[in-house]
């Protein structure tokens, strides 16, 4: 019954996260790129806010995976950053938290890549 309650918290705060960004696509102008990069500096903004990690405690993946957790993992790094190597963490403690995620992106995208036939189709 846990595992239940644990997929249904993260599917609601996912889906409310869903919810909110098709509403942004049908009701203003901005492009879903504009909108993608709201989600993530809103994630890092709710995290420098002491927000968004009690959203990350409760809903677990269902606000980890979608890009407001990317914010929240690149806020976090730097903050860890900062705390231990000073003014130069900033620089450096985003791309530290999040590279096993972008190097695992990378690499399984390549794989699909070379096992499939990428390219256009017209």
């Amino acid at each position: 019954m846990d595992l239940f309650f644990t997929l249904g918290k993260a599917f609601l705060v996912g889906g409310i996260f869903c919810a909110v960004g098709q509403i942004l696509i049908d009701k203003t102008k901005l492009t879903p790129a504009r909108i993608l990069v709201g989600y993530v500096v809103m994630g890092v903004l709710l995290s420098a806010l002491g927000l968004y990690q009690p959203i990350a405690d409760f809903a677990g993946a269902g606000a980890t995976v979608p890009l407001t957790g990317f914010g929240h993992l690149l806020a976090t790094g730097v903050q860890k950053a900062v705390a231990e190597k000073g003014l130069l963490g900033a620089l450096t403690g985003g791309l530290t938290a999040a590279a096993a995620g972008i190097t695992a992106a990378m690499i399984f995208g390549l794989l699909v890549a070379l096992i499939f036939n990428p390219g256009d189709k017209f």
